[in-house]
């Protein structure tokens, strides 16, 4: 049911490695089935009850996603960037009966009283010697309960609408996949962290279609570059921040145009991506960039490859088959506003996804059946291609007016000192709030008042003076998370 067809031509091949440790189809189907024996049995635990996954990115990390799956639990895996009380917090909010956990967490896990817990890395081992037992038909499945990201204050845990049957979940997994062109061609490479839905999701459904999968401890760019030559990688996914980071790479060191011979698909998304970024992106590696909007309540609402793209500049995509995205009011009624909030209308699900324990708020993201907003502002063109203005929540209101941080962001990005920046508000007495930006500068790049009017003055021949920072400040590493993002509240 898992692996059938590699288990049937390649039983002994690559399956699965963090390079240090590897699976091949064999033991990656029989560490499943065991692990999934073991929560069933040894543990009692019962169709849709919790468990929890503080695990670095290693292979039991995707071992233990879908064993919990296979076993019809909801598994929630934990920012493992997360203080000590963050962690608690989470663990304590999604009702976990159980906590998994690598080695790298055994303090915290030993002197949390809220479940019990269990060392993976362990557990795994004491159970490769017992016999796997078959999965049936009826196995029911479980799904995931992710936590979002939390930049605007506590993390809420979202639970996606799934199917009864694991049988039926595994075909919507790789049917989906095959919509993103992860079609299990050749081997994906996790560049991102495993807690996050993207980087986890899109390579296990690739991995459900073949693909053997590669695990990067965490970003690096050498490595990168490292092991899209010694794996040949076919698929990945990237965001912006790692774009970036390449592209400044390359101003420094020669990069043989071979190292992405193998290279057939890049997804991306997370974060909003500068069109001069995505361009030289396209220019460097060819048209096989593919751009999606999404949410982890809702995962991806949009796709747009490059050609497509590069004939929208700055487009995110259509809506997939299933939804309908349009402009909307507060109760989800179609205005004809250029630009506003953006819902999405799923034609087969009543409703999406529910927030854990917060009926209203999913009340809220739900004011009309198979109707949901997520909190992103854009609009709609006349083709059908979306357009992405910022969050509703990093919304900067300023004499009256809404300035959005992201259209600040993609302005000056393209500045040729600043190497990262965020945008946001900052109180301000007369006007309510001012702009600000936080700037990252490149190796060797002099922080001065020069400096700040030189960027200044960059910003007013690109964007309306209103939108031009009034306050620019650096700083030597902006805090951005594994999966790019800031937590924008604690900036304020």
């Amino acid at each position: 049911m898992l692996f059938e067809k590699q288990l049937q031509h390649s039983p002994d091949a690559l399956a699965l490695t963090d390079t240090q440790k590897t699976r091949s189809w064999y033991e990656l189907q029989h560490n499943i089935l065991v692990l999934r024996d073991w929560l069933l049995n040894d543990c009692q635990l019962h169709t849709n009850q919790h468990i929890a996954l503080l695990i670095g990115n290693q292979v039991e990390f995707i071992e233990t996603m879908l064993a919990g799956i296979a076993s019809g639990l909801w598994v929630t895996p934990i920012n493992t960037h997360l203080s000590e009380s963050e962690c608690l917090y989470i663990l304590e909010d999604c009702d976990a009966s159980l906590l998994l956990y690598s080695a790298e967490f055994e303090d915290f896990a030993k002197q949390q009283r809220a479940c019990k817990a269990t060392n993976i890395e362990n557990l795994i081992e004491k159970l490769s010697e017992i016999e796997a037992p078959d999965l049936t038909n009826d196995a029911k499945a479980g799904g995931t309960m992710l936590y979002t990201s939390g930049t605007t204050g506590k993390p809420k845990g979202v639970r996606r609408n799934k199917p009864d049957l694991l049988s039926d979940a595994l075909n919507n997994m790789r049917e989906g996949a095959n919509s993103f062109g992860l079609t299990g061609k050749g081997p994906h490479l996790i560049t991102g962290p495993l807690y996050h839905a993207a980087p986890m999701l899109f390579a296990i459904y690739d991995m459900l279609n073949g693909a053997p999968v590669i695990i990067m401890p965490k970003w690096d760019n050498e490595h990168f570059l490292e092991l899209l030559t010694i794996y040949q990688v076919v698929t990945t996914h990237l965001v912006p921040t790692m774009f970036v980071r390449l592209l400044h790479l390359r101003e420094s060191k020669a990069i043989p145009v071979e190292t992405f011979n193998s290279l057939q698909l890049v997804l991306h998304g997370a974060a909003p991506i500068a069109p001069s970024v995505k361009k030289r992106m396209i220019e460097w590696w060819g048209p096989i960039l593919v751009e999606y909007w999404g949410a982890s309540e809702a995962g991806t609402s949009t796709l747009v490859n490059s050609e497509e793209w590069l004939a929208h500049p700055g487009t995110v995509g259509r809506a997939l088959p299933h939804l309908e995205i349009f402009i909307g009011d507060d109760n989800g009624h179609p205005v004809d506003d250029e630009t506003g909030m953006l819902f999405c209308r799923n034609k087969k699900l009543t409703q999406v996804f529910e927030y854990h324990k917060a009926p209203e708020k999913t009340l809220e993201a739900h004011p009309l059946p198979h109707t949901f907003c997520i909190g992103d502002i854009g609009h709609v063109d006349k083709n059908g291609y979306v357009y992405l203005s910022d969050r509703k929540s990093n919304m900067i209101i300023s004499g009256g007016v809404n300035i959005y941080p992201a259209e600040i962001e993609q302005a000056l990005i393209e500045h040729p000192v600043i190497a990262d920046l965020v945008v946001f508000g900052v109180p301000n007495e007369e006007w309510g709030e001012s702009v600000k930006a936080l700037i990252e500068l490149k190796n060797n790049q002099p922080a001065t008042q020069e400096t700040i009017e030189d960027i200044k003055a960059f910003a007013k021949a690109r964007i309306a003076n209103y939108k031009v920072p009034r306050i620019i400040e650096f700083i030597d590493k902006l805090p951005r998370n594994a999966a790019g993002k800031i937590r924008i509240q604690d900036l304020k």
